[in-house]
């Protein structure tokens, strides 16, 4: 379900769009929700990322979550230079509605840094991560 359908429609702060997909940002949490049949890479989600940086600077820490409201490829070898272009990102999520998704996931999974990071809803997820980007804020401050 696309976020844009739901009560937590009313508490984003502000949305920006590309040619593949959209990102939604609240206060310390951005979720992505890329276009059908799009393959995501570094070149191709180069204003989504920029959005992200312009958003959240490159000291706030945050969270992000892909919520995978459509079937697109990600480039699994450039994970970790997503990571690297996102300094501040303290956890990460994705929400997935079949088993191909929660497949990907294991995947992705494998190749980044954090566990735990496949959702079935997106209340869970958006929960989870916000836990995770808490718990560095609090890190962070003392």
């Amino acid at each position: 379900m696309s976020i844009d359908n739901t009560e937590l429609a009313s508490q984003i702060i502000k949305q920006t769009k590309s040619d593949v997909g959209v990102v939604h940002f609240f206060n310390h949490i951005a979720v992505m929700e890329f276009e059908e049949g799009k393959h995501i890479d570094l070149t191709s989600s180069r204003p989504i990322l920029n959005s992200i940086i312009d958003y959240f600077g490159d000291t706030k820490p945050f969270g992000l979550i892909a919520n995978r409201v459509n079937s697109y490829s990600v480039s699994v070898l450039e994970i970790k230079d997503f990571r690297q272009e996102l300094p501040n990102l303290s956890a990460y999520g994705i929400i997935c509605y079949n088993q191909a998704g929660k497949m990907n996931a294991k995947i992705e999974s494998s190749i980044c840094e954090w566990s735990d990071i496949c959702f079935d809803n997106l209340y869970d997820g958006l929960d989870t991560v916000y836990n995770r980007v808490k718990k560095r804020l609090q890190i962070s401050s003392n």
